[in-house]
């Protein structure tokens, strides 16, 4: 990122995980509820977001919906934090300050 960008970070389900958005190459929803991304790296390695294997799977589009959420706060200002939630309503992208 440059130094006039804000940062955008994604926090995975497990509540330990963070990732800077712009070290994502690929986001991918398989067919078990899974949110994972690769990183740009040269080991290619692969950070799950969100493990829906267990309980109601995150809806089809909810990798999109993550892009879409960081693609918004890139006019933001200050770094950002975006994390899953599911809750009563299913599963959403909370943004927040960090």
């Amino acid at each position: 990122m440059s130094g006039s960008a804000p940062q955008v970070w994604i926090a995975a389900s497990n509540g330990r995980d963070m990732i800077r958005s712009d070290a994502i190459v690929i986001a991918c929803l398989d067919g078990g509820g899974r949110v994972t991304a690769q990183l740009r790296d040269d080991a290619r390695a692969t950070v799950t977001l969100v493990d829906g294997s267990v309980g109601e799977h995150p809806p089809a589009d909810f990798h999109r919906q993550l892009l879409r959420a960081v693609a918004e706060l890139a006019d933001s200002s200050g770094a950002q934090l975006v994390r899953p939630v599911r809750d009563d309503r299913g599963w959403h992208w909370v943004t927040e300050p960090l």
